[in-house]
């Protein structure tokens, strides 16, 4: 066997590892792959038959005419069940200047608007501000409450133990690399003790946050925990309440999970499949030809 072989298989061998974990039981084949060379495997009955984010199929390439045919009606079916307050979510949206890329206007958003930022009393105790990491032109976004420790240190978001966590649910459990999406929190330097932010803290800081989703334009975003749900969806429901369905947010998609901290505390078969269940509508929705999600 040779080396390329045996990584491909480590590759999927950890991915059927992962999803038997949180409760898939049976999976197939779909479309092949354009990334790090591992048939991508989808969770059966998950609805999700298109390609990973960052390996687009062409048109019946690696997968048979009928499973396309099938996989294009189940991602017609993504609806959206619950619509957020336009006039309190949609208010001050941000456009790039002619001729910008994402990249700039993250990087400009950094540097000049940011910059050493003291607006609320987070700064005295920062090591470093924790601005958010991944592909600028990401079709999926991640949101959580502020950094941690190891965030702090490293100015980098989700790279503790609850970052860990994250990275293997993008990608073994959804096949997607991290680098294919963009990861961000409320706000950008870390709390004392991990607090939750407080009020002043979120009004000097998530202004930010509404301007890296404008610029990045993802079509979906997933709100890590019930802090950043309730503060993205202006709401004070449950995380238990919220979760499982889209709201529209801004011009994506803003889909309520658990924290992956959550997971590791209360790591059981029934949250993990609460989870995946609402991460197979996330990937549901990315496969999903745009103009049908409704």
């Amino acid at each position: 066997m040779s080396d390329r072989v045996r990584e491909v298989v480590d590759l999927v061998r950890e991915r059927l590892v992962f999803l038997r974990e949180i409760g898939a039981r049976e999976v197939t084949r779909v479309a092949a792959p354009a990334q790090r060379g591992s048939a991508p495997i989808q969770a059966r009955g998950s609805q999700a038959e298109g390609p990973s984010r960052g390996a687009p199929a062409t048109a019946g390439k690696g997968v048979a005419p009928a499973a396309a045919g099938a996989g294009a009606r189940a991602a017609a079916q993504v609806e959206v069940l619950e619509t957020a307050a336009p006039s309190l979510l949609d208010a001050d949206r941000y456009v790039l200047p002619p001729g910008a890329s994402p990249a700039e206007g993250l990087e400009a958003l950094r540097v000049e608007e940011i910059g050493d930022c003291k607006r609320c009393k987070l700064w005295r105790g920062r090591t470093r501000i924790v601005f958010g990491s991944g592909n600028p032109k990401a079709r999926l976004m991640f949101v959580g409450e502020g950094p941690g420790a190891d965030e702090d240190d490293q100015g980098l978001p989700f790279v503790g133990r609850a970052g860990q966590k994250l990275t293997e649910i993008i990608e073994k459990g959804m096949g997607i690399p991290r680098s294919e999406v963009y990861i961000a929190n409320i706000i950008k330097c870390r709390p004392p003790e991990n607090r939750d932010p407080e009020a002043e803290e979120i009004a000097a800081c998530e202004g930010f946050l509404l301007k890296q989703i404008d610029i990045i334009r993802p079509k979906v975003v997933v709100a890590l925990g019930k802090f950043a749900a309730q503060t993205l969806l202006r709401s004070k429901m449950p995380i238990s309440s919220l979760r499982g369905r889209f709201w529209r947010y801004r011009d994506c998609l803003l889909m309520p999970t658990f924290h992956p901290a959550f997971l590791l505390r209360q790591y059981t078969p029934e949250n993990r499949r609460i989870v995946w269940e609402d991460l197979k509508k996330v990937k549901q929705a990315l496969d999903a030809p745009d103009g049908s999600v409704r």
